[in-house]
């Protein structure tokens, strides 16, 4: 990916007014990718949103470019990246695309791309998306103009979708449930989905206002979950991100689980059920304990790149199903073709009810090894990762630890931060060895 002009680990991203979020820019990657698609069949593409004030302004933008290359578009408005996944195949459009910045702050946005698989798009199809940004923008004569619709029932299908993941034996009845949507995609769909599979559901984080998404709720902030789920006495909470691909748990006690400890559940779910279907992908950033607990199960374990495309190259290579980043994304390929929150929700929700057994007593079959990761925000385009002074304070750190640890450095590709990440056997190891490699970069940032 690192040859790309405009497309970056999970499309294009960036800050509002900026660079290429901007309206120019989204009408001229919709003329780009209207005139890339118009060659393979339908013509027609749906575009999602979260809830993001920007999202009105880029959905005009991506509309108007569209229509420009001969495109149909069909208007989802809020709604999460799973659900425009799955909402692409079932409408059989040539593409599904998303706007949305994910766990970003408000004030981020970004565009990516499904493919009529409900797929992220593959690497053919960006390249020539990005050639076609290159040429001047035109438009097809007025008859052949694409013609926009709305699709209202979207929501009302997706929870459905949803529900069907849930064995039809089971319900949620007799559980409380507080549910965090961070301001976010999912507000006005997780709730109905879990009620109406027979829970109690307290929402928070469910009062979007274009500003506040991902502000203080959802996956990536915890701590309003964990107060709610003590005051309400609930069995567990559920948060998930500002466009739902995201799933992080807090048990009833009010401890957050990692997000290797919620896929090590789903796991143990599946090969129970015998529904497994082979090993599990993780990344480089998943927990050694995660690693060792499959071990121990004689499940097969491979660890891929950092981001959700890379595990599901990984697991279309080995003809697996399931996979996860310690980060919430959890990949369940009989159930979606993407991660997707709620329904990995459901799936803890079925272990649950199956086995009479909570989160607290459902994560103990793996142990966490001492893990920690600090970012820091960088401006300039240097390469820090390889600064001798960097690489240096990581060789320090491996030879401290030896065997008992690891050490990964890291560029996001979603925000400007370098991730540095120290795990190992000695808590009071990691926490310094970490600590003294982020100064090191910080340094080089002033």
């Amino acid at each position: 990916m690192s040859n790309r002009k405009y497309f970056g680990t999970d499309g294009v991203r960036g800050k509002v007014g900026e660079g290429h979020i901007t309206p120019a820019f989204a009408m001229r990657l919709g003329y780009a990718a209207g005139k890339v698609l118009a060659k393979i069949g339908t013509r027609k593409v749906i575009i999602g949103k979260d809830t993001r004030i920007s999202g009105y302004m880029l959905e005009s933008a991506l509309e108007a470019g569209l229509s420009a290359a001969g495109l149909d578009i069909a208007l989802l408005g809020p709604m999460p990246t799973p659900a425009v996944a799955y909402l692409t195949r079932t409408f059989r459009a040539e593409a599904g695309i998303v706007i949305s910045a994910s766990h970003n702050p408000y004030y981020d946005n970004g565009i990516k791309f499904f493919s009529a698989d409900g797929t992220k798009l593959d690497d053919q199809l960006e390249m020539a998306i990005e050639a076609e940004l290159e040429k001047p923008m035109g438009c097809v004569e007025s008859e052949l103009l694409g013609k926009a619709t709305r699709i209202d029932d979207a929501a009302g299908r997706y929870i459905e979708f949803c529900k069907s993941n849930f064995p039809n034996s089971l319900s949620l009845h007799g559980l409380k449930l507080v549910v965090d949507c961070a301001h976010g995609a999912t507000y006005h769909i997780a709730p109905a989905v879990f009620s109406e599979l027979g829970a109690e559901v307290i929402t928070i984080g469910c009062e979007p206002n274009g500003l506040n998404i991902n502000d203080g709720y959802g996956a990536t902030d915890l701590a309003n979950l964990q107060k709610k789920v003590v005051e309400v006495g609930a069995d567990l909470g559920i948060a998930l991100d500002g466009d739902g691909d995201r799933l992080m748990l807090v048990d009833h006690n009010g401890d957050a689980l990692d997000g290797d400890e919620t896929l090590y559940i789903i796991v143990t779910e599946a090969l129970k059920s015998g529904k497994l279907g082979g090993g599990v992908v993780g990344t480089k950033m998943t927990n050694l304990g995660f690693e060792l607990a499959l071990k121990e199960l004689n499940v097969p374990f491979v660890r891929a790149d950092v981001g959700d495309r890379h595990v599901m190259e990984v697991l279309a290579a080995k003809g697996w199903k399931v996979g996860g980043e310690n980060s919430g994304h959890i990949i369940s390929l009989d159930h979606n073709t993407t991660g997707d929150g709620i329904v990995a929700a459901l799936l803890i929700l079925t272990a649950i009810q199956k086995s009479g057994l909570n989160l607290v007593e459902l994560r103990q079959g793996m142990t966490l090894l001492p893990q920690l990761m600090i970012n820091v925000r960088y401006q300039n385009g240097r390469d820090l990762i390889n600064d001798p002074s960097v690489l240096q304070a990581v060789v320090d750190a491996e030879q401290g630890m030896g065997d008992d640890g690891r050490v990964l450095l890291r560029k996001s590709g979603t925000e400007p931060v370098i991730r540095v990440m120290v795990e190992g056997v000695n808590q009071a190891d990691v926490i310094s060895h970490a600590e003294k490699i982020a100064e090191v970069v910080k340094s080089l940032c002033q």
